[in-house]
């Protein structure tokens, strides 16, 4: 693992499902294994949205964020069979529609 700051981040802003209960249960059931099952990044998070000071609802209902230590970390883990297997699931429980964004930390 790079000492160095990551490079890009990858995020996932899943939007409130259907049903939480189910979307919770897949997720961490079989979709996060499927994430512990592919190449590493350098760093990952999952984390839930929280009400906002107002009490408002949160924009997203789920977050994960994955750290890459360069354009061809991101291409090795993203471009593997078993990445390409994680992308696939998604569908599959993210009733609420889902967002990616890549960035650079600064």
């Amino acid at each position: 693992m790079n000492k160095t700051a990551p490079a890009l981040k990858l995020s996932v802003l899943y939007g409130k499902p259907h049903d939480p209960a189910a979307f919770e249960a897949y997720y961490l059931g079989t979709h996060m294994p499927l994430v512990a099952a592919a190449p590493a990044p350098s760093r990952a998070e999952a984390s839930l949205g929280l009400p906002g000071p107002d009490g408002s609802a949160p924009p997203y209902y789920r977050l994960f964020e994955a750290w890459f230590d360069s354009p061809e970390h991101l291409a090795a883990v993203t471009g593997s069979p078993a990445w390409q297997r994680v992308v696939a699931d998604v569908p599959n429980f993210a009733s609420g529609g889902v967002t990616i964004l890549l960035s650079q930390p600064s």
